[in-house]
């Protein structure tokens, strides 16, 4: 299986600590025989949870609508292709879309099906049993999955007071980790952490570490594209930015995400070829992508049910986590678990996260979809409180 992996990654992975066990482990990891790994914690969960009719499903972060209409036709069309392996050049396409909205150079965007295998690929690429990773508590926790597997050591720093990654701290849990993993906004609390801070973490992190930036949610905000930190990449920083099609652009099932980061970092992370978007869903993300009435519009919609889901429940005398910038929101139900709140929803025909944060054990995350799904999850909230 070790014959999958490059010579040169093999040198690199024995001189991280990696012994030939391991390298074999991380061989059946993107062969195939741990692909579970590279599937995303929603996905997981998404498995698991009742997907009965009618069930109001606000638990996912999904996206209450599918691929937008552009993208949709694209995709179709594409699909009617889809005998041969690259008939119109569909993800070449999509990575120089990028590449002129991000201005950022082609040679510096890696394309993938989804953001599971990306996250995994840069744990192998930058961890190891003698290089942690370190992240926020709570956060996206995907990545905690890979650095098991490899067992390579994982720190967890809690947010600060106001729920911002506390950057100082994190760095100081691991001086010498070989990843820093911040989400932003993120997941679950849909918080923003200052860019000063983030690029003071860049700036100050060991050399030959990684700062990833998960920016899965940064469509959502209202500052963007003025907020993210594609401007680290452009400046030649040892960071990589991570973005999915999965959540603004209503394609969570179709699978496409992308990386933003130098050559050299890209080529490392990719350690095994062959790993693409396939035709139809790089051809409905690249017409997606310039959609810009469409997203602006999904962004005001987004804003108004959160804003209204937000002021139901504070007068319900709940306390909402935030300001959130995501399409969720994490609610401290104080006298009850969140598994528990998830089986009483549940029985009122809503499905909302499962308790998946065990620092937060009363809190849960309600994601925002349609107006008519959180007028549901309100109605359902008044009488669950009465």
């Amino acid at each position: 299986m070790t014959h999958l992996i490059r010579e040169d990654i093999k040198d690199d992975l024995l001189s991280r600590g990696y012994s030939r066990r391991q390298m074999f482990r991380t061989a059946m990891m993107f062969a195939g025989g741990a692909a579970a790994l590279s599937v995303n914690t929603e996905m997981a969960f998404a498995a698991d949870d009742d997907a009965a009719t009618g069930i109001v499903r606000v638990g996912l972060n999904e996206c209450w609508a599918g691929p937008m209409a552009p993208g949709l036709a694209a995709g179709t069309a594409a699909l009617a292709n889809a005998n041969r392996y690259s008939p119109n050049g569909e993800v070449e396409k999509l990575t120089k879309t990028i590449s002129t909205l991000e201005n950022v150079p082609v040679d510096h965007i890696a394309t993938y099906p989804g953001s599971g295998g990306i996250l995994s690929r840069t744990i192998v690429a930058y961890c190891s049993p003698t290089k942690g990773m370190v992240m926020a508590d709570p956060s996206y926790d995907n990545p905690t999955r890979a650095a098991k597997f490899i067992n390579a050591p994982v720190a967890m720093v809690p947010l600060t007071s106001d729920y911002r990654h506390d950057v100082k701290a994190m760095l100081a849990a691991n001086p010498n980790a070989g990843m820093y993993y911040v989400v932003n906004p993120n997941n679950p609390t849909g918080t923003m952490t200052p860019m000063a801070e983030i690029e003071w973490l860049v700036d100050n992190k060991p050399a030959g570490a990684v700062v990833l930036i998960d920016e899965a949610y940064i469509h959502w905000t209202t500052e963007f594209p003025n907020n993210t930190a594609t401007h680290l990449v452009r400046a030649g920083k040892e960071v990589i930015i991570a973005r999915t099609f999965s959540k603004i652009f209503g394609m969570a099932g179709a699978r496409v995400g992308y990386l933003m980061a130098q050559p050299d970092v890209l080529k490392r992370v990719a350690l095994f070829e062959g790993d693409r978007p396939t035709i139809p869903t790089a051809a409905c993300a690249n017409a997606s992508l310039t959609a810009t009435a469409l997203i602006d519009a999904r962004r005001k919609e987004l804003i108004e049910n959160r804003a209204m889901t937000v002021d139901y429940l504070t007068k319900r005398g709940l306390k909402v986590i935030g300001p959130s910038h995501g399409n969720m929101v994490m609610v401290d139900w104080k006298i009850k678990t969140a598994k528990e709140m998830g089986e009483i929803y549940k029985a009122r025909g809503v499905q909302i996260a499962s308790p998946r944060w065990p620092s937060w054990p009363t809190v849960g995350r309600i994601s925002i979809g349609s107006k008519a799904e959180m007028e549901a999850f309100c109605s359902a909230t008044g009488k669950i409180l009465t």
